[in-house]
């Protein structure tokens, strides 16, 4: 196996831990609130929380990028191909109303290419991981995805955009799939975390996750987790998954066709308006 880029997973869920310690500490404490958008929030603990995450990464490796949730994209100063994709609290929303699902996510993307992923659950002391050729990872132990195979058997999760009360497509705004696959698959849940949602399928605890709208923050750690699990990753047409597409459909692959092909049912069904 492997032993590509040990160190920087290593370094990545020490971090993750770090910061989850943090959210943890300060989780139903009073919290100072920003709004973004409507919906789209940002706590102190967001802020904080980034900031050690950065800290830590740039003593590490100092010539390294960062492209992180609050701050943005900032440029490495020496080696310009290897960037860190970080979302210091993913679930603000549930974390400043004490819902009790949220994540920490760090990604490392060398050459373009997602080479390390890091997600971590604070509460449950949960942490999903992976790096380029050494497989997925769930506490330390080795995991794959599932062997499910039929769409009425799967357990799926998704997510709502923050534009889902001002974008009239069902298409976009994930209602018109979110429909389908209620009565497509055995389940479907939201739980309001997108890097656990999609980090889940990679070691084998759900069999599929759609959403659109997603930051690259969102799911560059965990698709790294799908991949090295043994899972399959596209968009919604089932072309290569991009970071800046904004959708994601990650599957155990063995019902990545028929999500597929619920996915398009919409898209097929407007144009024969």
């Amino acid at each position: 196996m492997s032993a590509a880029f040990e160190r920087e997973l290593e370094q990545a869920m020490r971090v993750a831990r770090e910061a989850g310690a943090l959210l943890k500490e300060n989780f139903g404490k009073s919290q100072e609130v920003e709004y973004k958008g409507r919906i789209d929030l940002v706590t102190e603990m967001d802020r904080r929380s980034e900031d050690l995450i950065i800290g830590r990464l740039r003593a590490a490796f100092p010539g390294d990028g960062f492209w992180a949730e609050e701050r943005g994209r900032e440029a490495g100063s020496g080696e310009s191909d290897r960037v860190w994709i970080i979302d210091p609290l993913d679930g603000t929303v549930n974390y400043a109303h004490e819902y009790p699902v949220f994540s920490v996510s760090i990604a490392l993307q060398v050459a373009g290419e997602l080479v390390v992923g890091a997600v971590y659950n604070p509460l449950l002391d949960d942490m999903y991981a992976a790096r380029k050729g050494g497989g997925a990872m769930l506490n330390g132990q080795q995991r794959r995805v599932t062997k499910v195979d039929k769409l009425e058997q799967a357990m799926l999760a998704t997510g709502f955009g923050y534009d889902v009360g001002t974008e009239p497509d069902p298409e976009k705004n994930n209602l018109g799939p979110f429909g389908r696959f209620l009565r497509a698959a055995r389940a479907v849940r939201r739980a309001g975390s997108a890097a656990l949602a999609i980090a889940k399928v990679g070691v084998g605890r759900t069999d599929g996750f759609w959403e659109g709208g997603l930051r690259p923050w969102d799911m560059a750690a965990a698709m790294v987790v799908v991949g090295e699990g043994g899972g399959r990753l596209t968009d919604y047409t089932g072309g290569s998954p991009d970071l800046g597409r904004r959708q994601l459909l990650a599957t155990n692959g063995g019902v990545h066709e028929e999500m597929l092909l619920v996915l398009a049912a919409g898209v097929n069904a407007s144009r024969s308006v």
